[in-house]
């Protein structure tokens, strides 16, 4: 078995290469993802048979970077790290209170951190076992998610934002499905959907950065719901699609959740 030497030192290594030729605030951020906790997590991830090689970043969030990994198998992965920083706490805090999954989480930042991730992952499951389409929830630990990659050998799925659209109206009646369905099926309300949480690939467009996503019967599932409409339709509206009122996606969710009770 690899030592935890030659693990812990390859970890540093990509680390390094990961930061060359970036510029000083994108080296801070990157040294502030892959902290010491985190590299230990990794080298778990590593140790066990999860992760065989971290690759290229695919994408820098509010709360998190995304990279390319493969599994021993070389299959690729994405591996999503969570920041444990304080603005990163602010952030996320207004989506677990009141979230009746995570009422017991107490403590400082780097464990409201550690239940974000836990809950990224419940919510993948949630919409994956309800037939929405989201990258397949494959591991957590700590701050580090692991899911299924959503793209090809040459790049990432491209965020819906830069995509030219063939039909919009066909992608648009789509994503507002993902709405009604979710909130139906998997008792979830995304909270901060946009055209940059949603990738297209091979002209299907899928659901990504769950993590703030909130039970249906959170006291602000109904304001995340509406605000998540109004962001589609503002979206698809500029980009020629026939748009469905608030209202009427508002009934027919809400309406359906009151048929399944």
């Amino acid at each position: 078995m690899t030592s935890y030497e030659e693990v812990y030192a390859y970890l540093e290594r990509r680390v390094d290469a990961l930061k060359t030729d970036k510029s000083g605030d994108e080296r801070s951020t990157l040294a502030e993802v892959f902290d010491a906790q985190t590299l230990m997590t990794i080298y778990d991830f590593m140790t066990s048979g999860v992760i065989e090689h971290i690759g290229f970043p695919i994408s820098t969030g509010k709360e998190g970077n995304v990279f390319y990994a493969e599994d021993p198998d070389g299959e690729p992965m994405a591996l999503k790290i969570f920041r444990t920083s304080t603005s990163t706490f602010k952030r996320i805090n207004k989506y677990i209170e009141g979230d009746p999954r995570f009422g017991d989480v107490k403590g400082n930042r780097r464990k409201l951190v550690y239940a974000w991730t836990r809950k990224e992952y419940s919510n993948l499951n949630r919409y994956w076992d309800a037939g929405i389409p989201v990258p397949e929830p494959l591991a957590f630990k700590k701050n580090c998610l692991i899911m299924e990659y959503i793209g090809d050998e040459n790049s990432p799925a491209p965020q819906l934002k830069n995509c030219v659209l063939e039909d919009p109206g066909e992608i648009y009646d789509e994503v507002i499905s993902f709405i009604i369905d979710g909130f139906r099926d998997a008792r979830l309300v995304h909270g901060d959907l946009s055209e940059y949480n949603v990738l297209m690939f091979e002209g299907e467009p899928i659901l990504i950065d769950c993590g703030q996503a909130v039970t249906s019967d959170h006291f602000n599932a109904k304001e995340f719901l509406r605000r998540d409409i109004d962001n589609v339709n503002r979206f698809f509206r500029n980009r020629g699609a026939d748009i469905i009122s608030v209202d009427v996606i508002m009934e027919e969710a809400l309406s359906k959740d009151s048929d399944d009770e």
